[in-house]
């Protein structure tokens, strides 16, 4: 197992070598490293990803709300203070 992790681990330090050797000098002289393709797919990617986070933020304070209004109406007599306490009874 521990040669797997060890081999795959020289994988990809080996992957990220090999772009860097690429990438870093088509950089410097000034050439784009994707395609127009690429970069369109890069673009479609931000703005889906983008577009989940505001998704996901909307049901988390959703959800959040409705779990305050719960626990707020589980018991008259506990305060906000102590509603997610256990109490032994």
């Amino acid at each position: 197992m521990v040669a797997l992790i060890i081999g795959m681990l020289i994988c990809i330090a080996l992957a990220v070598a090999v772009v860097a050797l690429v990438a870093i000098p088509a950089r410097r002289e000034g050439r784009d490293i994707l395609t127009p393709q690429g970069e369109e797919l890069m673009t479609l990617a931000k703005e889906k990803t983008e577009s989940a986070i505001g998704r996901t933020g909307d049901a988390l304070s959703t959800a959040k709300d409705k779990v305050s209004d719960t626990v707020g109406s589980v018991g008259s007599d506990s305060s906000a203070g102590d509603a997610g306490r256990h109490r032994a009874g």
